[in-house]
């Protein structure tokens, strides 16, 4: 890896644009990225702040048949009704106005998808996108060593936040997916994996399909002072 901070063919899109053109993409194009491109986008995410340097992340990603196949088999299994076994649980429910956040986000996707309180079946059909990867072309399965815990978990959370803003400043986007921790056992099989990896969260990639009605969905933040306090 080189330490040169420009290539030639890199874009020079200001960090702070990207920051702010980043969100979550739910449709995407059948596009490949070009190789070199490709290349490039995961030596920068490679950059990420770690403890020790130990460079903790494990990252599996699924394109082509092998990404068709994984996908086909967890929506098989969503639509059976089958319960995932992550590897890491979801601990804990959002309350007060966690929950009233969580639940502004979703009603701004619903509605953006035409979908009701009470449509049933448009709601299910909102929870298999996630398993259909959105279309997206790539979906990065990303974990680490069973060994590890939250402080080297706090380092993988660094490097995805390389990679998502690193794909903005290349012209792509972005899904961060906890859906994709439910059949870790599905990504150990694809990959030849042992039980020693295990699985956190996936995130789906590639160009934005503009015209998926989901795409329009955003949501705001929250002024600084309802998250930072400083003192003196």
């Amino acid at each position: 890896m080189t330490d040169s901070i420009l290539q030639p063919g890199d874009p020079d899109m200001p960090l702070i644009e990207a920051i702010y053109q980043r969100r979550s993409v739910r449709g995407f194009l059948d596009k490949k990225i070009p190789e070199d491109t490709f290349n490039r986008i995961f030596e920068i995410a490679q950059r990420a702040p770690s403890n020790c340097n130990v460079q903790p992340w494990q990252v599996y990603v699924a394109t082509g048949e092998l990404r068709n196949r994984i996908s086909q088999q967890m929506v098989d299994l969503v639509k059976e009704g089958v319960q995932g076994n992550p590897d890491y649980p979801y601990r804990g429910t959002f309350v007060g106005d966690y929950r009233r956040k969580q639940v502004d986000c979703a009603v701004a996707l619903y509605n953006e998808m035409g979908i009701e309180r009470d449509d049933k079946e448009g709601r299910m059909r909102a929870v298999l996108r996630n398993f259909e990867f959105f279309d997206a072309p790539y979906m990065a399965f990303i974990g680490m060593d069973k060994e590890f815990g939250t402080t080297v978990a706090l380092d993988v959370g660094m490097y995805a936040q390389n990679l998502m803003l690193t794909l903005v400043a290349f012209g792509l986007h972005s899904c961060p997916m906890g859906t994709m921790r439910q059949y870790p056992d599905l990504v150990r099989e694809a990959f030849g994996l042992s039980e020693e990896n295990r699985i956190l969260f996936g995130i789906a990639f590639g160009y934005e399909d503009s015209s998926v009605p989901a795409n329009r969905t955003r949501v705001d933040r929250d002024p600084v002072k309802a998250n930072v306090v400083v003192r003196s």
